[in-house]
């Protein structure tokens, strides 16, 4: 049997986010989907996941997921056998980004979770597509499956998020830098830095996606994590 696959999923997002991941892969390896609830520092979200993963994987993480993918590299390195970093960030929290996380963590336990992900998240997520409509209703339904306590553990995670570009020159293991090419939330610029920091990692840029390319094209997804897989 093939390595295990561990994805870890974007903020306020669960193992149904990667449906055309787990149909695709599920055939032929064992595929697992780790929450990322429970604990307010990435720090403590790796440790939970390491306890419970496989004692070697491969490793592919989007978004919020990709920068616990990070920790779980610092932490534990000879563990990870192949990383996968998807429209995901290695910087710290900007001081005004970690100032509007206050104010939604507010509003979203006041009751507001929903219009908070509906008019300040989910509008920036996503390129115009025919399933665009469809994609943002899951976000939706999987948002408020999570709730409230969960949005505000992981709003404090990623504000005290540490820089993990250290980390990254230290990778050694075959790495896909993937990413929308029309994600305004992690941009080119920023998958091309993690690319240049990893020896050897490859950039793969999807077309008409956004910040969520393993939904909005998840066959053309899927053909770079299949290659990633086989490296």
């Amino acid at each position: 049997m093939k390595e295990p696959l561990l994805l870890l999923p974007g903020m306020m997002c669960d193992a149904r986010v990667f449906a055309p991941q787990i149909a695709a892969f599920s055939m032929d390896r064992p595929v697992m989907v780790a929450p990322l609830t429970g604990r307010t520092t990435f720090a403590e979200l790796s440790e939970d996941i390491l306890a419970h993963a496989p004692p070697r994987f491969a490793l592919a993480g989007l978004s919020m997921g990709g920068i616990t993918a990070m920790e779980i590299v610092r932490q534990a390195p000879e563990r990870v056998s192949r990383l996968a970093l998807m429209d995901t960030n290695p910087l710290a929290e900007p001081a005004d980004r970690a100032a509007e996380r206050d104010s939604q963590i507010e509003r979203v336990r006041a009751g507001g979770l929903r219009p908070v992900m509906r008019n300040e998240m989910k509008p920036n997520y996503l390129t115009d597509g025919p399933n665009t409509g469809h994609i943002l209703d899951l976000c939706m339904a999987m948002a408020e499956a999570l709730g409230a306590d969960v949005f505000a553990d992981q709003s404090r995670a990623l504000q005290q998020r540490p820089d993990q570009c250290d980390t990254l020159r230290a990778v050694r293991v075959p790495t896909l830098i993937l990413c929308g090419e029309d994600d305004t939330l992690c941009p080119l610029e920023r998958q091309e830095m993690m690319r240049d920091l990893i020896f050897g990692a490859r950039l793969a840029v999807i077309p008409g996606a956004g910040h969520l390319p393993i939904l909005e094209q998840p066959e053309r997804t899927n053909e770079e994590l299949k290659q990633w897989l086989s490296t």
